[in-house]
């Protein structure tokens, strides 16, 4: 019998009155069977889990115990078990207090010792993943705990020197200075070398005065300003005798030590968000404040008692550059979190989906699980090949960061824009996905789902909004496009060595074999970006011929921009997933790994339509993809609960759905509470 004519049966079923040689009976109850009872795990998770987190995972593991073991973590019990996440019902007054009361909880136990005051790549790397699992408990924590040490803390470090070092650091670790970052204005965000405030140096006094001078230039977005902060960098507009010099950065204190606002400021809070309001993001103005000439950082540029200008860096485009480059750090935990969050979701969505039954596909039978509709598979399954995929990049991302030289500067300001802004759509488009798939339930706080969605919404315009990131990476390998013809030698840069190589050929037909082969993903996808950036340089250039400015030019080649940007991140991303899988022998875990990659370039496929657009696949090399990733979804759906138990997130900072939803809805759950 087909499915329509059985619907039709089942309709016809329902609407005739039943005989009575057939008496009703009653459906047994739905009851909760855990996943881990019927689903196998064909591959160690813990081994995939250190492929996953890649470091410091004892250190993880204890912090995660920290937060479990304090009332300030606001611990519930729900289906048996105990969960822990901030309660989004409080005011956004409590909120802020709260998060104030979890640092200053685990500033006592020592969780922040060595942010600031140790050096080196291990030292990083531990302080990566401790705000990697603050992130997983609440995303105002770990923002409040990034603009403190990563914002000031990373502008003290690299625009400071010494004196800044011995003066600021220590205190900033201990907290006995509370800080913020004053960069964004109401007029300006993106745009930083556009940014009003406006610093002049009095060489009478030997202090600079940092002024406000129209509403546009108030300071805006600063988290912590509008309740805790003591201190900011303010980025200004510096002019010496007449002549601006550009952007420069400098200390200012904003509150004494009992929070009283110091003379000629004047702070006013952003008001309540959708999300993250368990951060003060406050509004600032600055009426001619006084700051000694020290204040200055001056690790680019100084200004003499004197009131002359001193930098050993001639060119203000090199200058300017220099200011920013440092700040690339905000842009790498933003991508790690962003994946983070994505776990969370899938986790919750996937446990859901293995104990959760909808309808039965025979009369009279059982129901069905949600994660056999082959429907719901699509929907979730390629999206979890996608975070393992980002996983690996925003820890290769991670690793090119705290192994830095001045010669790779350039490769992990174009990497960080392209993962910031891919990860952070991804987590978007993931947690709505996620949330739909949890049906009513998703939309309960406490299963988090949608209360994630308003937390890090933020993600996509903070730190750089992402089309203008996006668009920078376009930039960027055009410049490296020119750079390689005028000098007339191969690439050597931003991974486009592929471009020295013939062009890849993509065969007429694709078979099974063939879309599952490294060789024809690889080729796909360089294809696809260097052809793309072969026709955005052309254009560029003819638009250049008919009289257009280089950077107008640009603009109007947007298009080609997008599709530029996107094709570099997800060959990047790619080429990470690759390395990884290469290092793991053969085994169980190397195979679903390689079914993970197979997914996660065969829906890029799919899913960008410059393939078909640019004439890189034909119409029947898109149904074969089409029909590979179908067949991907049934070969991935045994493995789908070992996959996010992989992730390492304790049950306790995942939802009830994730458990047993029906006990913890049951009567005697409203009779507990």
């Amino acid at each position: 019998m087909d499915r329509v004519s059985w619907r039709t049966q089942v309709l016809s079923n329902h609407l005739h009155r039943p005989s009575a040689s057939a008496p009703l009976t009653a459906n047994a109850c739905v009851g909760f069977s855990p996943p881990e009872l019927s689903e196998r795990f064909e591959f160690d998770t813990k081994e995939m889990r250190k492929l996953l987190d890649l470091h410091n995972l004892e250190d993880r593991d204890w912090l995660f115990g920290l937060m479990r073991q304090s009332k300030l973590f606001n611990p519930r019990e729900a289906g048996g078990r105990v969960f822990v996440s901030p309660d989004y019902n409080q005011s956004m007054e409590q909120q802020r207090e709260m998060t104030m009361k979890r640092i200053e909880y685990l500033l006592d136990r020592g969780v922040f010792k060595g942010w600031l005051t140790e050096k080196g790549v291990e030292a990083e790397l531990r302080k990566f993943a401790l705000l990697e699992v603050t992130g997983i408990y609440d995303h105002s924590l770990s923002v409040k705990l990034g603009v403190h040490f990563f914002l000031w803390g990373g502008a003290i470090l690299f625009f400071g020197t010494k004196r800044h070092h011995d003066k600021w650091l220590r205190d900033t670790e201990n907290y006995a200075i509370k800080c913020c970052f004053a960069m964004s204005e109401l007029g300006h965000g993106s745009n930083v070398r556009g940014i009003e405030t406006v610093t002049t140096y009095d060489s009478k006094t030997g202090e600079f005065v940092i002024n406000t001078p129209c509403e546009s230039a108030q300071k805006y977005w600063i988290g912590g300003a509008a309740n805790h902060a003591t201190h900011t960098i303010v980025f200004s507009q510096l002019s010496i005798s007449g002549n601006n010099q550009g952007v420069h950065a400098f200390i200012a204190q904003i509150r004494d030590g009992n929070g009283n606002i110091c003379p000629n400021i004047r702070i006013a809070d952003c008001g309540h968000k959708i999300g993250l309001n368990g951060v003060d993001n406050g509004r600032l103005w600055f009426d001619n404040v006084r700051i000694p000439r020290e204040n200055l950082l001056n690790s680019v540029a100084d200004v003499s008692p004197e009131g002359k200008y001193l930098s050993a860096i001639k060119d203000p485009d090199q200058r300017f550059a220099a200011f920013l480059a440092p700040l690339t750090s905000g842009r790498v935990t933003i991508a790690a979190s962003a994946i983070y969050t994505s776990k969370i979701s899938l986790a919750i969505a996937i446990r859901y989906s293995l104990t959760r039954r909808a309808f039965s596909v025979t009369p009279n039978g059982p129901e069905v699980l949600l994660l056999d509709y082959p429907s719901h598979q699509q929907r979730l399954l390629p999206l979890l090949a996608k975070t393992y995929a980002m996983t690996f990049a925003a820890n290769y991302l991670k690793m090119i960061y705290v192994e830095r030289t001045p010669e790779s500067s350039k490769t992990i300001h174009v990497v960080s824009s392209a993962f910031k802004a891919t990860l952070t759509w991804h987590n978007m488009r993931t947690l709505q996905e996620c949330r739909e798939a949890c049906g009513g339930q998703g939309l309960k706080t406490e299963n988090r789902i949608g209360n994630l969605k308003g937390e890090y919404d933020v993600q996509s315009t903070f730190e750089g909004d992402n089309n203008v990131l996006m668009q920078q990476v376009s930039k960027a390998l055009l410049a490296e496009f020119i750079g390689a013809q005028k000098r007339s030698k191969p690439f050597k840069a931003l991974g486009l060595e592929h471009m020295n190589t013939p062009c890849p050929v993509i065969p007429s037909q694709l078979t099974s074999s063939t879309l599952q082969s490294i060789q024809f993903q690889m080729d796909a996808f360089c294809l696809r970006e260097r052809d793309l950036l072969n026709r955005f340089a052309m254009e560029v250039s003819q638009r250049q011929k008919q009289g257009e400015s280089k950077e107008y030019s640009f603009l109007l080649s947007y298009q080609l921009a997008e599709d530029l940007g996107r094709a570099f991140s997800d060959r990047t991303i790619l080429q990470t997933f690759i390395n990884v899988e290469a290092t793991v022998p053969a085994g169980s875990l190397k195979s679903v790994l390689a079914t993970l990659r197979t997914m996660y370039a065969l829906i890029c496929l799919e899913e960008d339509a410059a393939f078909l657009r640019y004439g890189y696949l034909s119409a029947d090399n898109i149904a074969a993809v089409r029909k590979e990733v179908s067949r991907l979804c049934r070969e991935l759906r045994p493995h789908a609960l070992a996959l996010v138990s992989s992730f390492g997130i304790p049950d306790a900072f995942l939802s009830p759905i994730a458990f047993n939803w029906i006990e913890s809805n049951s009567w005697s759950s409203v009779q507990q509470h």
